[in-house]
């Protein structure tokens, strides 16, 4: 067990894991590279006499973010303290940081990003291009939320066609538990695809804590659908992506496709996924899906 005890006021911990020390003392050097880009002058404090190094010394930084010159020297230093989001977010000011690098800071502290970057809600046009040029193969653009951002006309072939739902239901973990077309077109909730789409988006809401569009989403389905309730009461989280996709399609019928995802660089959280056939038949399937009218699953896509 690690020890911990009071020392002027701060909790000190004697004991941590490695990665928690390689994190400490990456955060050590971070605060001292920014706090030597700045000098007194440029934060309005008067500067006396000659500095044996560049920038402000710990002091002023304290001074600057109300805290106590000890506590400081000791987040300079790597010792294992506890911090708060208050008191980094004040050195984050002292320090006159930018959003990049605030949010490196805060990681580097162990707490979550005060104002994390939006996750893609938007598809670019040039992905829109892509997503085109992908058909008869069904792909979408997802994030991490489980948020259908776009999609070409052979996943609403094969998935339904989402363009006639509002916004807010374009989602894979609801449409799974609250439109029972979609549970069927995966073989049943309790199913590996439909158990691990919940553990997953645990594992991704993890990184969202206090997030109120999270949350909502969990709120929601909790009083609407009981199989989410038991599935997300069992706790469990994974990173495994199951790579094949089974499909009951209630007009070409059993579908077996490799799903194959790619991270989009400049929209943070979300993928391309394209799903693939695995034989001469699955193509047949998807080039007549790609050009049938898509297919209208929803109970009420007016709500």
């Amino acid at each position: 067990m690690p020890e911990v005890r009071q020392s002027g006021g701060v909790t000190v911990t004697t004991t941590r894991t490695d990665a928690d020390a390689a994190r400490r003392q990456e955060l050590a050097v971070f605060l001292r590279s920014r706090r030597d880009r700045l000098s007194p002058e440029g934060v309005g404090l008067p500067s006396y006499g000659r500095r044996r190094a560049p920038g402000l010394r710990r002091e002023e930084v304290a001074q600057l973010a109300g805290v106590g010159v000890t506590w400081y020297t000791w987040l300079e230093q790597g010792r294992p303290i506890n911090v708060s989001e208050q008191v980094v977010g004040a050195v984050a000011r002292a320090l006159r940081l930018d959003s990049s690098e605030i949010s490196h800071l805060y990681t580097l502290a162990g707490l979550p990003d005060p104002d994390p970057q939006p996750e893609g809600e938007l598809v670019a046009d040039s992905l829109e291009a892509v997503l085109k040029a992908l058909d008869p193969l069904p792909a979408q653009v997802s994030n991490a939320h489980y948020d259908i951002l776009g999609w070409n006309r052979a996943l609403a072939g094969l998935m339904g066609d989402l363009s006639v739902l509002p916004l807010e239901r374009r989602n894979t973990l609801w449409l799974l538990h609250t439109e029972p077309a979609w549970g069927d077109l995966i073989g049943g909730l309790e199913t590996e695809a439909g158990m691990h789409c919940v553990a997953r988006y645990r594992r991704n809401m993890a990184a969202h804590l206090g997030d109120p569009h999270w949350q909502d989403m969990v709120d929601r389905l909790l009083e609407r659908s009981p199989e989410f309730r038991r599935k997300w009461e069992r706790y469990d989280v994974t990173d495994y992506v199951p790579k094949m996709k089974t499909f009951h399609h209630p007009v070409e019928g059993l579908l077996k496709l490799s799903a194959t995802s790619l991270w989009v660089a400049d929209q943070p959280g979300t993928r391309l996924v394209v799903y693939t056939p695995f034989d001469q038949a699955g193509h047949e399937a998807m080039r007549r899906l790609a050009d049938a009218e898509p297919w209208i699953p929803w109970t009420d896509a007016s709500t």
